[in-house]
C-alpha cells in the first residue's frame, strides 16, 4: 500500500487528545503492536493547521515515542508523518479514509510570526 510523507515545516500542529493505547479489538480490549517491532501502538488526536486550513487528525505513535512534557492545546511536532490511503468493508458497506502514522510526538513551539510592516 502507499504511504505519502507529510511535509510539516510550514504547519502548526497542536495536541487536541492526550496519548492513549490503540485498540486493536474493541470486544477483546487487545491493544495494537507494531508489526515489525511488536510494540505497543498509542494514538492522539491533533489540529493539523496549514495556509489558514485546519483539520482534526488521530495519528498512531509508538509508545517509546511518546514525549514527557505534551500539553493539551500546545503544539507538537510529529517527525515522520504518513499518510496512508486505506479501504475496507463493514458490515456491507464500504468505507475508506486516511490513516495518519508518526515515529514520535513530541512538545513544539509556536512559529515565529512575520513582522506586518507599517
Amino acid at each position: 500500500m502507499r504511504v505519502i510523507r507529510v511535509e510539516t515545516s510550514a504547519a502548526t500542529i497542536l495536541l487536541t487528545e492526550a496519548p492513549e493505547p490503540k485498540v486493536r479489538d474493541r470486544q477483546t480490549g487487545e491493544i495494537a503492536k507494531d508489526a515489525t517491532s511488536g510494540e505497543a501502538l498509542m494514538t492522539i488526536g491533533a489540529v493539523y493547521i496549514e495556509d489558514g486550513e485546519s483539520s482534526l487528525i488521530k495519528v498512531t505513535v509508538p509508545e517509546s515515542g511518546i514525549s514527557e512534557g505534551l500539553t493539551l492545546g500546545a503544539p507538537v511536532s510529529l517527525p515522520g508523518l504518513v499518510a496512508r490511503p486505506w479501504e475496507t468493508v463493514f458490515n456491507g458497506q464500504q468505507r475508506h479514509g486516511i490513516a495518519f502514522r508518526a515515529a514520535a510526538v513530541t512538545p513544539a513551539t509556536f512559529p515565529a510570526r512575520a513582522e506586518a510592516s507599517a
